[in-house]
Parts: C-alpha cells; structure tokens; sequence
C-alpha cells in the first residue's frame, strides 16, 4: 500500500531570489510536501549554504540545503525527488523546456509557478516595472516614476527583486536609505547597481528575502510601492499598474524567453524603450512584435539617453568600458550604452579586456562568448571584485568609461580615472507614461 503519509519532496531550481520567494509564499507551511534542496544556477558562488531554519520555518529545523546546479536528473534520482519547481528569469524557453525533459526523464514532475501563486498583497497601492529581458532599462524607469510621484506629493517605497548572496538570516529584511548603509550591508557589485541610482535619487529601496515582511515594513514609509523587477520576472508584490519594458535594440525577444512572455502579456502598458538607439525600422518591428502578442495593451515609446560626466576627457583616449554585468552575461548583450556613449566620441579607441583579463573573468568572457569588447562589472565576491580589479589595472588604456550604474572608483581602487555613463529614461512622443500615472493616480483619489 502505498504510504499517504509521505511529503512530497520537491526541488526547487533558482539563482537566490525567486527561488527562496517561491518557497515561502507557496511552500513554507505546507505539511504535505518536503523541499529537500534549493540548486543555485547564474549566480557564481551562491550554493554551498543552507536556507535557515529561521527563514525556512518550523517544518524545517535544520533549515535547507542550496546545492550548485549540476546534473539535475542525477540530483533527482539521489534525492528522491517527485517534483522540481523551475524558479529563475530570463531564460530561452527552449532552455526552461530541456531543465524539464531531464527532470521528467528522472521520474520527477516539473512546475513552474505562477503569479497568483506567489505574488505577495499589499495595503498601498503597486506600481511594478518590469521587463521582457534583462537590461531592457527598468531601473531608469522605475527612477522617472519616483521622481513624478515626488513632485506629485507622494512618497514612493522602492522594492527590489531579491538579490540575497550573503547571510540571509541578515539579508531577511533590507532597508537602504544611504551610500552608508550599502557599505554596512557588504552590498556586491550587482547590488549595488540596482540600490545607488534609486538612493542617489533620493529614494528608500527595500529588497531581501522575505517579501511578505519587505512589503509590511515598506508601507509603513510610503504612500505607494514602487516594484523595480529583476532581470525578466514577474512582481513579486501584486501590481495595481503594470508597466512592461521592451527594447527597441533587440527585435525578436518579446517572446523568446522565461517569463519574460508572460510578464508582456500581463502588461496594463508596454515600453518600447532606446528608441533613440535603434533605427527606426527596428523600433517598428519590436511595436509589431508587442502588438502581435498584447493587441490592446497601450504602447508607448521611450528613449535611454547616456550622458557621460565629462565627455572630453575621452576624446583622443585608449579607453575601456566596464559595463553593467547582468546586462552583458544572461541579459545576451554584447555590450551596454557606456560603449555607445564612448564609441561617440572623436578618436576613441575602445581597449578590449579579454586578453588582460584576471582568471575569474576570463571565465565569464568563456561562458559568454557573444560578449563584446567590454569588461562586465562582476562583483559577486570579494574574489570577482579583486579579479575586476587587477583586470582594469591590467589593461593598456588611458581612461576607464564606467557604464555600470554604480560610482565604480568609489568600489574598485584603480589609478585610471573613471568617467560615468549615466542612464536616464526620456519620453518619446505622445502618449507618456507621466500621463498614465496620472490617470492611475486620480483613479485612486492620490
């Protein structure tokens, strides 16, 4: 007979964030099944822990492990495993569907998760902004938005995608109102591209592990919750507004990837975004596109201006650009607007790294091959920060163009002075998003 007493055991896939989201808002009190492990893919350096008991719950004593992703149907068969939960972003559906054949190969059944399931209620209302792929320009977006609200009288509560790599009993709840608090929490790179613009705006950013807890200390700050998402996912936080970015400079990735498709076809408004980057008949074609898959939806066009710091410094230089990392590596760019805004300049020779570069990033460069002749800011440990380092140092160039949104020269030591590329959002034409804001806004008495 067979024993209906048994938890189902489940593994659930991620990359640090969606993953531990997932758990707690879908299994965490569920008696009839047994996360027996969480594998870490993307991300360098984040298995090995354990999700703690603290976080993982009372069914949970000796909290969970976090193994690295390796050979999953291998995993499935040591550990037992009756269902693997799919719970990381911005990936080729073809890819999402090959994690499934080997899990079913394996005997184990595959899910993937859905917004109702997941998405955590709040007590204010939810302005998300999220994106078909990663690098799309979520960020400036959801920094135009806060600035609106601002001078509309509200205050706006930034709520980040999770990225918790460190301790995450720590990393539970995180409150960054200051450059300061950035330092105290030992933020990584890739953090710290995400929270330094928003604080440099003037913003309080919220992220960590435990949405449910994030969301209720955010509003007890705001009028409003502002979602910036990550990479291509779905909000965490149920969105009142749901404003979806596409990019006018990579056609035929509306619906290319996980879930990036979904979250275009949950949009109440699309973004066509860098329209001042792409050729006219390629913006065209990705309007096409989004219209094809969304034929109600509002589209508006966006452009992406880069303002360097100090253009002229560049003109005549041997210069290297250090781009956004996530942009460059899982997001398939070759190289960010940094690039573009250096390339501008009159005799610039763009410095490619890959031959200076440090073991630990030439194994990023090996792994993404489609790279171009950039240097991603990785930065997930202290390892990686000294590669980054030792890499930049290396390279034979004058001046170092930092198209990371971080102030790089604050984070990495070098001898080479840094000029910034800042990114910035800009409508394009009419309607804009300030408009629907308004709309949204008035509609809600705000």
């Amino acid at each position: 007979m067979t024993d209906t007493r048994r938890r189902r055991r489940v593994l659930i896939m991620g990359a640090a964030g969606r993953d531990f989201h997932n758990f707690n808002t879908a299994f965490r009190g569920d008696e009839a099944v047994e996360v027996v492990a969480f594998t870490a893919a993307q991300i360098p350096g984040i298995a090995g822990r354990r999700y703690p008991p603290s976080l993982a719950g009372p069914l949970y004593p000796d909290g969970i492990l976090i193994l690295e992703e390796t050979g999953l149907a291998a995993q499935c068969r040591e550990l037992g495993i009756d269902e693997v939960v799919f719970s990381y972003s911005d990936i080729p559906h073809e890819a999402v569907m090959h994690a499934a054949s080997r899990a079913l190969a394996a005997g184990a059944d595959f899910r993937l998760l859905g917004p109702d399931a997941t998405m955590v209620e709040a007590n204010l209302p939810v302005i998300a902004v999220c994106a078909v792929r990663t690098g799309c320009g979520k960020s400036q977006t959801a920094r135009h938005l806060s600035h609106l609200l601002r001078h509309r009288g509200l205050t706006a509560a930034i709520l980040r995608h999770p990225m918790p790599y460190g301790d995450l009993e720590r990393q539970r709840v995180q409150r960054f109102a200051s450059l300061a608090d950035l330092d105290k929490a030992d933020c990584t790179i890739e953090e710290r591209e995400e929270y330094e613009p928003h604080i440099e705006e003037g913003n309080i950013v919220f992220a960590g592990v435990d949405y449910a807890d994030i969301v209720a200390a955010a509003s007890r700050e705001a009028d409003i919750i502002l979602w910036d998402g990550g990479n291509n996912d779905f909000p965490m936080v149920r969105p009142d507004l749901h404003i979806v970015l596409a990019d006018a400079l990579r056609p035929g990735q509306a619906a290319s990837h996980h879930p990036g498709e979904a979250v275009l076809r949950m949009a109440d408004i699309v973004v066509v975004n860098k329209v001042d980057a792409a050729p006219p008949e390629q913006v065209e074609a990705v309007v096409a596109e989004v219209r094809a898959i969304v034929s109600a939806t509002p589209i508006l066009r966006a452009a992406s201006p880069v303002l360097l710091d100090d253009p002229e410094a560049l003109d005549g230089k041997r210069v290297l650009v250090v781009e956004d990392g996530p942009t460059v590596t899982h997001g398939g760019m070759p190289h960010g607007a940094g690039f573009v805004a250096a390339s501008a300049r009159p005799g610039v020779t763009i410095v490619d790294p890959r031959e200076s570069a440090a073991p630990e990033i030439r194994e990023v460069f090996e792994r993404f091959p489609h790279i171009g002749p950039v240097l991603p800011a990785m930065g997930y440990s202290e390892g990686q920060r000294e590669a980054l380092r030792a890499t930049i140092e290396a390279v034979e160039a004058d001046i170092v163009v930092a198209g990371t949104p971080i102030d790089l020269a604050r984070i990495v030591e070098t001898a080479k002075p840094v000029v910034r590329a800042r990114y910035s959002y800009a409508d394009a034409g009419e309607p804009t998003l300030g408009g629907y804001l308004d709309a949204f806004l008035s509609d809600r008495g705000l």
